[in-house]
């Protein structure tokens, strides 16, 4: 009987043919086991710039899902505040007596406090509100109140289009301390909003009652700067006292929009700065920035410390 398995003679047995996990060599590997999510912080989070755009756009997306005018409203609230400010302090208070192009000077205001409370507010609810992807997903959970302050960010763009040509139209021009004071403002409260929502953000997963209470800081922040009232009155009432009130990065924010935008729409910009604007306003903007950078570091360390009990409670 002959060998069906057994080659046809005059041929050699071809070796079977290895596959390449076979010709592999089998090694030993010890390595540390480690958390998928163990590389977390600030700058974890820009290192994945890929997935905070896509977390922004989310944002964006789902704040005007099945909304009829869309973008529209980012025009519509902070001119609706404008107006409700305006006739309340400008008109029955007359608050606006004395101080020149009172609009503008108030709607400067109304863009900063609206930036500002817009990232602290939202930042601190952004934990509880993606709840199911910091549950699914290992990412840095710092990127949620950084992406709050890029969506407010994004939406401060249509104020700007409306500052910028209202104010085009009454004579103002761009000036390099102009811009450097726009951009000393929006760095203040871009570092100082993200910096309180980190703190406030982990609070609210364990109290829910911290967003009422980030509610109540920001009707205060409204009427602790002077947005509805020039910065002259409070020099009038408190004096030599009022350097306390620029202590407040929120104030000084305010103060360099309106050197920014309002000073240059006035008849004397020089003077209008001189006598409205403290004359060491830039040294309050460098221990504006300073606070700002010490309470972000804050509110990281109090995240970080906090954030492997978020899961559990969410």
């Amino acid at each position: 009987m002959t060998d069906v398995t057994a080659p046809p003679a005059g041929r050699r047995r071809q070796p079977p043919v290895k596959t390449p996990l076979e010709e592999r060599p089998i090694r030993d590997v010890e390595a540390p086991l480690s958390s998928p999510s163990a590389t977390t912080g600030l700058l974890e989070v820009f290192r994945r710039h890929y997935l905070l755009r896509l977390l922004v756009r989310r944002e964006i997306s789902a704040r005007y899902q099945g909304s009829f005018l869309g973008l529209l409203w980012s025009y519509i609230n902070p001119l609706s505040q404008f107006v409700i400010y305006y006739f309340v302090m400008g008109v029955i208070f007359g608050l606006h007596q004395g101080v020149e192009n009172f609009a503008i000077h108030m709607f400067c205001g109304i863009v900063i406090v609206h930036f500002f409370n817009e990232t602290f507010s939202a930042g601190t609810r952004s934990i509880v509100r993606n709840k199911s992807l910091v549950q699914k997903m290992a990412m840095p959970r710092e990127m949620f109140p950084v992406a709050s302050m890029l969506v407010s960010a994004y939406h401060l763009i249509p104020e700007l289009v409306i500052l910028v040509i209202v104010g085009a139209l009454l004579g103002w021009t761009p000036t390099m301390a102009g811009m450097a004071a726009m951009v000393a403002s929006l760095v203040i409260c871009m570092v100082l909003g993200t910096g309180l929502a980190l703190m406030f953000a982990t609070a609210n997963v364990f109290f829910r009652d911290v967003g009422n209470f980030v509610s109540i800081i920001t009707n205060f922040v409204r009427f602790g700067v002077p947005m509805m009232y020039p910065y002259t009155m409070v020099q009038d009432r408190f004096g030599e006292f009022a350097e306390l009130y620029l202590w407040n990065p929120i104030s000084v924010a305010v103060l360099l929009f309106q050197e920014a935008f309002w000073v240059g729409t006035t008849k004397d910009p020089a003077a209008t700065a001189a006598s409205n604007l403290p004359a060491d306003l830039w040294s309050y903007t460098a221990i504006g920035i300073l606070m700002s950078l010490v309470v972000l570091a804050i509110g990281q360390l109090v995240f970080s410390r906090t954030e492997n009990r978020i899961p559990e409670r969410l």
